[in-house]
């Protein structure tokens, strides 16, 4: 892992800076990727830096299709040497939905922001990467998407995310078949109630399910979690799987009766 260089989207805080965390723990270069360069931003490289890795932020946005080449070519020569690349991509940037309520008050518009940042935008950017990788092969290569527990697990007051997050999982299966001669890992992540700022505003509904066993591991789930799955999945240790979904949410999805 001490070789590899990893981009992760949405990578300035939350489950994206457990995600940067991880690698950088294994030595990795980490470049991560956010709409903004503010404190956060700061806080994070400074993190990379302090667990053994490499770090460097490419300010953008995921959503801006026009953008990627761009993105892309700023990621792989974040370093400044003489082999500017990526080896492993990790899908993280995603929003929620602005308000929580009924799938009947579901907007044109909040559909459309929703699978814009999280579908559309990680559809485009793997093509765009896979098209490069495979003009230049090369091993040990990944891309691991976070989706959610929603791929599977209705959530009635925000379903435009349940739909983005569902179609991460079949955009996961695609790019696995499409990629798997090329020796390419693709991977899911689907994380449960994770402790982030985009959760903090429904703390006080979470708590009591989670103290009653919504899941059977009883606590909030934390972003180190994703983040040793990510390195896990892109380690090649699982070599022989492609297209999986790892869910990594405390049991949350698992049927009880």
């Amino acid at each position: 892992m001490a070789a590899k260089r990893v981009f992760v989207t949405g990578g300035r805080r939350g489950i994206g800076r457990g995600i940067a965390y991880a690698f950088a723990e294994t030595g990795a270069d980490v470049v991560i990727n956010d709409l903004v360069d503010d404190a956060a931003t700061r806080d994070t490289l400074a993190g990379i830096a302090a667990r053994g890795g490499r770090g460097a932020f490419v300010q953008g946005d995921v959503a801006d299709l026009a953008g990627h080449a761009q993105l892309l070519d700023a990621a792989a020569a974040s370093f400044g040497d003489a082999s500017p690349r990526i080896d492993v991509l990790v899908n993280n940037a995603g929003i929620s939905v602005a308000v929580r309520g009924d799938l009947l008050d579901v907007t044109p518009e909040s559909f459309d922001r929703l699978v814009a940042v999280d579908m559309r935008a990680p559809f485009f950017l793997t093509q765009a990467l896979a098209k490069r990788w495979l003009a230049a092969p090369a091993p040990g290569r990944a891309v691991i998407t976070i989706s959610s527990v929603n791929a599977e697990v209705a959530s009635l007051n925000r379903g435009e995310y349940c739909i983005a997050k569902s179609g991460l999982a079949m955009m996961t299966k695609l790019f696995a078949l499409r990629l798997a001669e090329a020796g390419v890992g693709v991977f899911e992540i689907r994380p449960g109630i994770i402790a982030t700022d985009m959760t903090a505003v429904a703390k006080e509904r979470y708590d009591p399910l989670i103290a009653g066993g919504i899941s059977p591991i009883r606590r909030w789930g934390e972003p180190a979690d994703i983040g040793r799955a990510a390195v896990a999945l892109a380690s090649g240790a699982f070599a022989f799987s492609v297209g999986e979904a790892i869910r990594v949410d405390g049991g949350l999805a698992l049927r009880q009766f």
